[in-house]
């Protein structure tokens, strides 16, 4: 079945990814697939010498010895993918059964697709993250980050002191915010508004990649507005792209089992797609492995897909990995302790197979899988490395391993390492709005 035209968001006017090196003479691997015009992409880059993997192969090679020692059955779901087809839901689900020589199969396409859709760039930008309060009454049981507001530890900024914090990050060589907070029982649906205007009145430069789904729902009710209107009002003020987060899994039962109080799936997907109808752009997310099953996820996936068939509004997705020590539902016995180190990395996979033709640009988190998890994903379907993340607080103190900030050059030096080439981005994969950092 073809696939539908997507209507670009965001339209930078930049080149097709290079082509996979060297991969004349194979099969499917072979194929020049010439398909769709892209809603975000990025400029085209050097490409690394000949074409040529750490191991010494061709990606043709590396792809076929791959494909040879499957199974039939996943050979059978992965020659459907090569030849440019996409997969049902049912097929999608039949891939996290990948294991051994079908899982290695699976990370073979997912970077042959990686390849053909981006080239071998991976992308980073410099950014940091501002969480305003912790302060929150929804009682999501994965957060180990939020508090009660009469507690010692409960903090609130106001939007002077969030601009503060943006300033230092443009002066630190940051070109994006990540603005987001708690459901402050208390806050004013004026505050979300009077944050960008801050911000954007200090340092007028940087983007704002401001307010999770959940924040806009919350707002727009306590303004008594419609959600176009307060987004249109925050676009006004200065948002630049909304963090498809409090996604968490897109199926309500599940949803009403991690959050009751959350935003419904019918709501969040009514900001995402009228945030791309006004012309913001927005990431989209999936947390795996607290309670969900595989069908769950198939579900989500399957359904960013559609939304990104009608809009092209998504600019990457991005797996998290579910971090469970100290949260509240693996405390009282509600939740597995997070995906094993195979699942996590197959998420990633699937998600470029699952997504090819659709999203791009498939992230991996450092914060929840460490630089060597990310490194591993990079030749497992991924081509963005996410972003330096100063100040990063809710996934350590949901006992995540690693630490709050990464260094530009410890970043490229991850990427380059692994045969790859480093480039700093903007937040919609474009040019960053000053030169690159380096160092």
């Amino acid at each position: 079945m073809a696939e539908k035209p997507r209507r670009a968001v965001v339209a930078p006017g930049v080149l097709p990814g290079p082509r996979i090196a060297g991969s004349s003479g194979s099969t499917k691997a072979a194929m020049v697939v010439a398909e769709r015009s892209h809603a975000v992409r990025l400029t085209r880059a050097p490409e690394p010498t000949a074409g040529v993997l750490l191991d010494g192969s061709t990606p043709a090679d590396h792809l076929e010895t791959r494909m040879s020692g499957a199974s039939s059955s996943m050979r059978a779901l992965l020659d459907k993918s090569l030849d440019a087809k996409r997969l049902r839901a049912r097929e999608i689900g039949e891939l996290f059964d990948a294991k051994g020589a079908d899982f290695e199969a699976l990370q073979a396409v997912a970077d042959f697709w990686r390849r053909e859709t981006v080239g071998d760039v991976v992308t980073y930008v410099v950014n940091r993250n501002i969480n305003f309060t912790n302060v929150c009454g929804v009682g999501c049981g994965f957060c180990a980050f939020s508090t009660a507001i009469a507690r010692e530890d409960a903090y609130f900024l106001s939007p002077e002191q969030v601009a503060d914090r943006a300033e230092e990050c443009w002066e630190r060589g940051g070109t994006e915010v990540c603005i987001q907070g708690g459901i402050h029982p208390k806050l004013e649906w004026t505050y979300y508004r009077d944050v960008l205007t801050s911000v954007k009145q200090r340092v007028p430069e940087i983007h704002c990649h401001t307010f999770s789904p959940m924040e806009v729902v919350w707002g727009a009710k306590k303004a008594s507005m419609s959600v176009r209107s307060y987004l249109e009002m925050l676009k006004e003020a200065g948002l630049g792209s909304l963090p498809g987060t409090a996604a968490e899994i897109l199926v309500d039962e599940i949803r009403r089992e991690l959050a009751p109080k959350k935003e419904s799936v019918a709501e969040w997907v009514e900001v995402i797609t009228t945030a791309h109808a006004l012309g913001i752009p927005t990431t989209s997310t999936i947390m795996f492995g607290h309670v969900e099953k595989i069908e769950h996820r198939v579900e989500h996936l399957v359904l960013l897909r559609s939304i990104q068939d009608d809009t092209g509004g998504f600019t990457e997705f991005v797996p998290l990995p579910y971090v469970h020590e100290y949260t509240p539902m693996y405390i009282q016995g509600r939740s597995g302790p997070g995906p094993s180190h195979l699942d996590a990395i197959r998420m990633h996979s699937i998600a470029r197979v699952a997504l090819r033709g659709s999203i791009d640009n498939i992230q991996a988190s450092w914060v929840k899988l460490g630089v060597s998890g990310v490194q591993e994903c990079l030749q497992s379907g991924c081509n963005d490395f996410g972003g330096t993340l100063m100040e990063e607080s809710i996934s350590r103190l949901a006992g995540a391993d690693h630490g709050q900030e990464l260094w530009v050059d410890q970043i490229r030096s991850a990427i380059e390492s692994v045969g790859r080439v480093p480039r700093q981005r903007s937040t919609t994969y474009g040019e960053p709005p000053q030169p690159p950092v380096t160092t």
